[in-house]
C-alpha cells in the first residue's frame, strides 16, 4: 500500500501540474484584459489605464505571466485577487470555501442517507408500493430543472408561506447593530457541527466495539442528547439569534439540493443491492437461518456499498467548487458564484486559486475510494 500511495502521489502532482496549466490559458484566452473592468470610464487618461495594468502585472508576456502564476501556485503564494483588491486570494477562499463546503456536505450526506435507506429498501422488497412511490417521485425530482425547481421553492416556501427568508446568507435587518461578524459566528457554528460529528463518530465506535453493551438501546439517547444540548446552549449565548438567521437561510438550498440529488444514490443502491443479493455469500447467510435484517444490512447491503461509495465521495469532493446554478438561485455567497465572477472578470489569481483547490480535492478524492475499497472489500489489494 506504501508504494501504491507513492506512486498515486507523483501522479498526483503531474496531474495538478496539467491542470494549473490548462486553466491559465483558458483564462487568459479569454479576449480582453481585467483593466478593462477598472477603465470603463471613457474620460480616464491612457497612462491611468497603463499604469493599472502594470500594478496588476498585466503588462508583462504571457510566458512571465505562466511563470510567475506556476512558481506561486507551488509555493502556496496565490497573490491578490484582483476583483476583492488587496485581500489576498487565500482569504477570499477561506471565506468561501466553509460556506459552500456546509451547504453542499450537508445536502450531500442527507440526500446519501435517504437514498441508501430507500435503496436497499426497495431492492429488497420489490413490487411494492414503497417502490412505485419511491422511484416515480425520486426520478421525478432526479429529473426536474433545477433553476425552476429551486424557483418554485422559494415561491411555495418564502413567498406565499412565508416561512423561510427568500435567499442570500443572511437578513440586514437582523444583523443591523451586530457586535460580530458573520464570518465569526459561522465559524463557531463550524466548531460546533464538528464537534458533534467526531462525538458522535466516537459513540458509535466505542458501542461498536465494545462487546458488554450493544449499540442500539444506548447510541440513540446519546448521540440525541448531544444533539439537544448544543441548540439549547446556543440559545443561551449573546448570538444564538445570529446563529439562528444563518440557519434559516440554510434550510431551503439544503432542502432544494436534498429533493434533486436523492434519487441518484437510491437508484445505484437499488441496482447494486439487486446484483448482490444473487451472489452465494447471501443464499448461504439465509441458509444459517440468519435474521432477514441482519443479511439485508451486513452482507447484502455492506457489500453494495462500493459503487455508492465511490459515487459518494466524488460528490463530496466536487462540490466544493459549488453549484453555480443553485448558488445563483439562492444567491449564496460560495465558491461557485466567486469561481464564475472570477472568471467572467478574468481575475485569474482568484481562478487559479480556486482551481487548485477544487483539482487537489477531486484528487485526493481517488485516492480515499481506492482506501475505501480495501477497507469495504478485503478481496482488494494493491501492490
Amino acid at each position: 500500500m506504501t508504494g501504491y500511495l507513492a506512486k498515486r502521489a507523483g501522479q498526483m502532482v503531474l496531474t495538478l501540474f496539467l491542470i494549473v496549466t490548462l486553466t491559465f490559458f483558458l483564462v487568459q484566452a479569454q479576449p480582453g484584459d481585467y483593466a478593462t473592468f477598472y477603465a470603463l470610464n471613457p474620460d480616464l487618461p491612457a497612462d491611468v489605464r497603463a499604469q493599472i495594468k502594470e500594478s496588476f502585472g498585466l503588462d508583462k508576456p504571457l510566458w512571465q505571466q505562466y511563470l510567475v502564476h506556476m512558481k506561486n501556485t507551488f509555493t502556496g503564494n496565490f497573490g491578490v485577487s484582483f476583483g476583492h483588491f488587496p485581500r489576498p486570494v487565500l482569504e477570499v477562499l477561506a471565506e468561501r470555501l466553509p460556506r459552500t463546503a456546509v451547504l453542499f456536505l450537508t445536502a450531500t450526506a442527507v440526500s446519501f442517507y435517504i437514498g441508501f435507506f430507500l435503496g436497499k429498501a426497495i431492492a429488497w422488497r420489490r413490487g411494492g408500493v414503497l417502490e412505485y412511490a419511491a422511484t416515480i417521485s425520486g426520478a421525478t425530482l432526479f429529473t426536474a430543472f433545477t433553476p425552476a425547481f429551486g424557483l418554485m421553492m422559494i415561491w411555495i416556501f418564502a413567498f406565499k408561506l412565508g416561512w423561510l427568508p427568500v435567499g442570500k446568507f443572511l437578513d440586514p435587518l437582523i444583523w443591523r447593530g451586530a457586535e460580530v461578524s458573520a464570518n465569526h459566528v459561522f465559524s463557531y457554528m463550524l466548531v460546533t457541527g464538528a464537534a458533534f460529528v467526531a462525538f458522535a463518530f466516537l459513540v458509535l465506535l466505542f458501542f461498536r466495539r465494545s462487546g458488554r453493551i450493544g449499540p442500539a438501546p444506548l447510541v440513540g439517547p446519546v448521540i440525541g442528547a448531544a444533539a439537544l444540548a448544543i441548540p439549547v446552549a446556543w440559545a443561551f449565548s449573546d448570538i444564538g439569534f445570529l446563529a439562528l438567521d444563518i440557519l434559516r437561510h440554510m434550510i431551503l438550498p439544503i432542502v432544494t439540493l436534498t429533493l434533486i440529488s436523492f434519487a441518484g444514490t437510491m437508484l445505484l443502491t437499488r441496482n447494486s443491492m439487486l446484483e448482490t443479493m444473487r451472489e452465494d455469500y447471501v443464499m448461504a447467510a439465509r441458509a444459517k437461518g440468519l435474521p432477514e435484517k441482519v443479511v439485508r444490512d451486513r452482507h447484502a447491503a455492506r457489500n453494495a456499498l462500493l459503487p455508492v461509495v465511490t459515487s459518494l465521495v466524488y460528490s463530496l469532493i466536487f462540490a466544493i467548487d459549488g453549484s453555480v446554478i443553485i448558488e445563483g438561485v439562492f444567491s449564496w455567497p460560495g465558491m461557485g458564484m466567486t469561481l464564475l465572477d472570477a472568471v467572467r472578470s478574468e481575475d485569474l489569481p482568484l481562478v487559479m486559486g480556486s482551481m487548485v483547490f477544487i483539482g487537489l480535492f477531486s484528487l485526493l478524492a481517488h485516492v480515499i475510494v481506492d482506501v475505501l475499497y480495501v477497507y469495504l472489500d478485503p478481496r482488494i489489494r494493491y501492490q
